[in-house]
């Protein structure tokens, strides 16, 4: 079986999901070639896993100041060459295209009727789960913005349908944690507002990645360039994770026990709708803006415990090399019946 593997590169959360899945395919004899779009190649890094991947322009959304920027998103639209890529790929000699919200290989399935399953956080949102801040234009986004002819969605509870676990590096260690030791990942923010968020908390050493800095030390604030590896490394025994609304870093920080606080991207459906359930779930703490109040109180917090999600990417490469014929409500079944919550997790199983 030979399948195109599509992936929406603007956030690496879509990007950390496909190195599971490329180890998880690594176990078949399907071969796999990858697409990435939405971010600039010069851009993308630790993609060695990925072998000879393509990349092109795609669609994504600008942002400024914690929120999306819809005139910015406008203005870098180019919609000619997204249109010229649509055209220009041919997807005729593979048996699937696998697509986690990217438009290029989704339109061009759709276009040369070549089968298409969507596998991303996205897709969870076509069942009836929580929602907030879906206006016509993110219901317009999420329904053609990467058509696919079938649906495979993630989130962090089943809501009663078939969605499945979080995809995510279970051989990630769950190490004792620093003392003192916070991940911070606001790469929608600026470097100055984090700064000014964090600088009065001398007592905690904030690790701050962020797609504008490089590699410094300044007092308690550790600047660090975005790397998977130093950054997988520092999660792993932090004692707590401070967040954008994405699904992949909450997803990872639930499994290692992590005590989180998100703040959602503004005017952005997806994170909005996330911070949501991660507190109707009782699984972190939120702010809507950048607030030392809530800092403080959730720095006061007790350690968390963890969700023990399981190996839903070795799961879901034996489906594809199977056919993917199997009812995904049989999937999800029993992978959520591996699925264990702490006890304060207002979940309902």
């Amino acid at each position: 079986m030979r399948i195109l593997y599509g992936v929406q590169a603007t956030g690496n959360g879509h990007i950390t999901r496909a190195r599971a899945m490329a180890t998880a395919f690594q176990n078949t004899d399907i071969k796999v070639d990858y697409l990435f779009s939405g971010r600039a190649p010069e851009e993308l890094f630790n993609m060695d896993l990925f072998g000879d991947y393509e990349v092109r322009g795609g669609l994504s959304f600008a942002t400024s100041q914690g929120r999306v920027n819809l005139f910015k998103t406008m203005q870098d639209l180019n919609a000619r060459q997204l249109v010229k890529d649509i055209k220009q790929l041919d997807v005729s000699g593979y048996d699937l295209i696998l697509n986690d919200f990217e438009p290029v290989s989704a339109w061009a399935a759709k276009l040369q009727k070549v089968r298409c399953i969507g596998l991303s956080h996205q897709a969870a949102f076509s069942f009836p789960i929580p929602k907030t801040g879906q206006d016509l234009g993110s219901k317009i986004v999420m329904k053609y913005f990467a058509p696919t002819s079938e649906k495979v969605g993630v989130h962090w509870h089943h809501f009663g349908h078939a969605i499945l676990p979080p995809i995510i590096n279970v051989d990630m260690q769950r190490c004792a944690p620093v003392k003192g030791k916070v991940i911070v990942y606001l790469p929608f923010e600026s470097l100055a507002d984090i700064a000014q968020l964090l600088k009065s908390y001398s007592q905690v050493d904030f690790y701050i990645y962020h797609p504008e800095t490089k590699d410094a030390d300044v007092d308690h604030l550790h600047y660090r360039a975005l790397n998977r590896e130093s950054f997988e490394a520092n999660l792993q025994n932090c004692e707590g994770v401070i967040a954008n609304g994405g699904f992949e870093l909450p997803s990872e920080s639930l499994f290692l026990g992590k005590k989180i606080l998100v703040k959602p991207l503004v005017r952005q459906f997806e994170q909005e709708s996330n911070v949501l359930t991660l507190e109707q779930l009782n699984l972190a703490s939120t702010m809507q803006k950048l607030d030392a109040d809530v800092v403080s109180s959730w720095l006061e917090k007790p350690a968390a415990e963890p969700v023990n999600y399981p190996n839903v990417a070795q799961m879901l490469a034996q489906w594809i090399a199977a056919g993917a014929t199997r009812p995904m409500s049989e999937v999800a079944d029993e992978l959520w019946s591996q699925v264990q919550f702490p006890p304060y997790a207002t979940v309902t199983c």
